[in-house]
């Protein structure tokens, strides 16, 4: 027997969702219905549980993305579970596969190195301060930073401050005084060891990183790796990542020659050779980097947050890890998991086409105005009419708001939004930021949907 929903709604949007879930040619069956709220987004749990008077026999209920409240206390007022559907009705198909799929992002393969590069120029209290910064973006290990000829008198004192506030540290030189002291004190890891220097493995404990003797010496990076194998130690390999024009593809070979040659050893990929170096925005980066490790089964990386332009590096180096393994978990493309790596583009930036806007603007009856996009431009309308532009300029003298500020700079900031939105192929929701992904902090906290947020500007008078 097929599932039975009932799809709470506004009169509004009760049309539409007919016409959606028609389209849709769902294998449950269904009843909608509005519960006399104009608009679905005003709906509260609270509301349902006082005008719903007859559940049409369903074994579940879904309700509007927007709709505040407690609803695992109205489930239990009901005796019926209660879920939130997609915030667009036009995401409702999607939202119905991605039930299907069940994507868990809490897992991930790859451990991030972050590193703090200026380390020895800075107090015990910064370096700590960033390397909470860095765990809370995602950072398993935080890598410091020793910079040739330049004392580090406090190593010893950050290493073992970072440790007693429960981190795992790695200690990153070149210089062999450097990678003892650190050990001693107590780093996790050294970065880096190779062929001549390995006699520092037999002194510390630390997991060495091992890297070529010389540049591209993938003979004796072979060679340290037999000789640690044969004292049953561990140890991270790190070929070296060069720079896009300085080597980029030939590095990436070398991984893959690394990986076939010794198939179970630990790996690491330096990622910031291309974060920091290329002038491109790093989330696609980070993205198509934690393929390469995915693919090559690379468990390690490091990275940093130097260039102003690779300031959210971590953090999409964290999301993009668990879309991969997710992706590779499910033998399936990195698509459709999450949308955190698309900061300038959504996979649906227009949910409405202009005839749907113009219906939906028929149906207003109040002066409040409404703006949304579609493939055409912006659109703003209320009771009085619907107006239609590319440039957020050519509506203003059709608002007739100059004798109201406010009201003239609430619309003016989201006329603004709904342009930056349709240039780019975003998704705009009046009264919200525009989501730019993990790229970026937005002014707004994150949405409880237990509690109950004002109206928006718009909707106070609806």
């Amino acid at each position: 027997m097929s599932e039975h929903i009932l799809f709470l709604t506004g009169k509004l949007a009760e049309k539409q969702l007919q016409q959606i879930l028609q389209k849709m040619q769902p294998e449950f069956t269904y009843n909608v219905h509005q519960i006399g709220v104009k608009v679905a987004a005003l709906m509260t749990a609270d509301m349902i549980a006082r005008r719903l008077k007859d559940t049409f026999n369903a074994d579940r209920i879904i309700i509007p993305g927007r709709c505040r409240g407690d609803i695992e206390a109205l489930s239990k007022t009901l005796s019926i579970p209660v879920e939130r559907g997609p915030d667009e009705l036009k995401d409702l198909p999607l939202y119905f596969g991605k039930q299907a799929l069940h994507i868990d992002l809490s897992h991930y393969a790859v451990k991030i190195f972050a590193e703090i590069v200026d380390a020895p120029n800075l107090p015990v209290d910064e370096v700590v301060q960033r390397a909470y910064y860095y765990q809370s973006n995602g950072a398993n290990i935080i890598d410091i930073g020793c910079l040739p000829d330049t004392p580090f008198a406090h190593m010893e004192d950050i290493i073992q401050t970072l440790k007693q506030e429960g981190f795992q540290v790695s200690i990153d030189s070149l210089a062999t005084e450097d990678l003892l002291r650190g050990a001693k004190a107590g780093a996790d890891y050294m970065l880096s060891l190779h062929e001549s220097t390995l006699w520092v493995a037999d002194e510390v404990d630390a997991i060495p990183i091992i890297i070529p003797e010389r540049h591209t010496d993938i003979i004796s990076l072979d060679k340290a790796i037999a000789v640690l194998q044969a004292k049953n130690k561990a140890f991270i390999v790190d070929p070296i990542l060069d720079p896009i024009h300085f080597g980029f593809t030939e590095s990436v070979v070398r991984y893959h020659a690394v990986r076939q040659k010794h198939p179970d050893i630990e790996m690491m990929l330096g990622v910031g050779n291309i974060t920091e170096l290329t002038h491109a925005d790093t989330a696609g980066m980070n993205a198509i980097l934690m393929g390469i490790c995915s693919e090559l089964n690379i468990r390690h990386i490091l990275a940093t947050e130097v260039s102003q332009h690779a300031s959210r590096a971590i953090k999409e180096a964290d999301m993009a890890r668990r879309i991969m393994y997710a992706a590779k978990e499910n033998n399936t493309l990195p698509k459709h998991i999450n949308a955190d790596l698309m900061a300038l583009h959504e996979t649906s930036p227009f949910p409405y086409q202009l005839a749907e806007i113009k219906e939906f603007a028929e149906q207003v009856k109040d002066p409040s105005y409404r703006i949304q996009i579609s493939q055409e431009g912006v659109h703003i309308y209320n009771r009085d009419g619907l107006y239609s532009a590319i440039d957020p300029f050519d509506l203003y003298p059709k608002l007739q708001v100059e004798g109201d500020a406010g009201h003239a700079f609430y619309l003016g900031v989201e006329l603004a939004r709904a342009e930056t939105a349709w240039q780019l192929g975003k998704r705009f929701n009046q009264d919200q930021a525009l989501n730019w992904g993990c790229a970026a902090k937005t002014s707004e906290p994150t949405v409880d949907l237990h509690t109950f947020k004002p109206a928006g500007t718009t909707f106070k008078k609806t």
